[in-house]
């Protein structure tokens, strides 16, 4: 029941995350750089906090009383996130939903399994598993050959990019933002962009890892309340609100400087714009954001943290992206052999996503 509790809860995060960017779609009149940080300062300034403070009593006691340099990694690792977080918004705004999510979230998941396990090799600590270990077992080489195959996929979604840029130039349908393609699309910076996402994305597990002590603080005081009721569903949510201070500065830093640049800062009091109508829009988009770790922080406590939960975490964001690609559009008027080339992508992130699932499961 516990892991069944906690696919549904992953599920929930993992549509969250898959949907976020939607609402923005009906901001009008404000520039990408608007938007994204009034959506941004709720991600993350308004409800973490808030979720914190609903769910762990005198959680700012327990940052309060962390170690300064444990305080400090995890801001660092939510600094570098949000660079990754920063360059997801890029990223699909020059690829689309499907393509964009499917590159990015495809390294962040591997990435997100090799990393931390190079780095137990060197420094060891209980429970953790090292890259001697998936090299050395049936599981651990399991869990390879699934991160094998998602790297197939991701090249397969690539392709399938490139192949739709060029039939819509061949078709003479404008790729950097025309009237009859809804997204700005720009195949060789977005690549880019959603490369740099994808390394840096997975900087936000590093985080919750770094941050662990005070998610273990939450934890203990609330079994100290709750004997006996297993671990405590919402622990890692104080854990959240520094990680999230590190995306918070990187975001509001760009999006000043491109308000600047822009001459865009007229967007937040534009009256000829539906103000009321983008601000709501643009808070919704930032909570359904953060709605996905908070709804993985309680899939985690079910499940316990490493490659299962971030894996499951992944690939439900990957399938939620690509049913709004569906219903969105934004593959119509391509060939048969692009359409097929991203499906095939898709599936195949997908077929990793469960191997190293599979992999994961074989473990002792």
């Amino acid at each position: 029941m516990q892991v069944i509790l906690g696919i549904i809860y992953h599920f929930i995060g993992g549509f969250a995350s898959g949907s976020f960017y939607i609402p923005y779609k009906k901001v009008k009149g404000w520039a990408w750089e608007s938007y994204w940080i009034v959506g941004g300062l709720f991600s993350w300034l308004i409800v973490p906090p808030l979720a914190a403070y609903l769910t762990i009593p005198n959680f700012s006691e327990i940052i309060k009383h962390t170690n300064g340099t444990t305080i400090g990694i995890t801001y660092l690792f939510g600094v570098l996130w949000g660079i990754g977080g920063l360059t997801y918004g890029l990223g699909v705004r020059y690829l689309g939903v499907s393509l964009g999510s499917s590159i990015i979230l495809g390294l962040t998941m591997v990435l997100g399994a090799l990393i931390p396990s190079i780095y137990y090799q060197f420094s060891p600590k209980a429970g953790k598993d090292t890259f001697g270990m998936l090299v050395s077992t049936n599981w651990g080489l399991t869990v390879l050959a699934g991160l094998a195959v998602c790297i197939i996929g991701i090249i397969l979604c690539g392709s399938a990019g490139s192949l739709k840029e060029k039939e819509l130039k061949t078709a003479g349908i404008d790729t950097h933002g025309g009237a009859e393609v809804k997204t700005e699309y720009k195949f060789g910076l977005g690549l880019l962009v959603a490369i740099i996402s994808g390394v840096l994305s997975a900087c936000f597990n590093f985080g919750i890892e770094s941050g662990k002590s005070m998610a273990e603080t939450a934890n203990e005081l609330w079994k100290n309340v709750n004997p006996g009721q297993g671990e405590f569903l919402y622990q890692n949510n104080v854990t959240y609100v520094v990680i999230l201070w590190g995306g918070l500065t990187t975001n509001f830093i760009w999006c000043m400087l491109l308000n600047a640049r822009n001459k865009t800062f007229g967007d937040y009091t534009d009256k000829k714009t539906p103000l009321l109508r983008n601000y709501i829009f643009s808070a919704l988009a930032g909570t359904t954001w953060f709605l996905q770790f908070f709804f993985y922080g309680m899939g985690e406590s079910k499940m316990g943290n490493g490659p299962s939960s971030w894996i499951l975490h992944m690939a439900f964001i990957i399938l939620v992206a690509n049913m709004w690609c569906v219903i969105l559009m934004e593959w119509k008027g391509v060939s048969s052999k692009t359409k097929v080339t991203i499906t095939a992508g898709i599936i195949t992130i997908i077929i990793a996503v469960l191997l190293v699932g599979y992999g994961n499961s074989l473990k002792p």
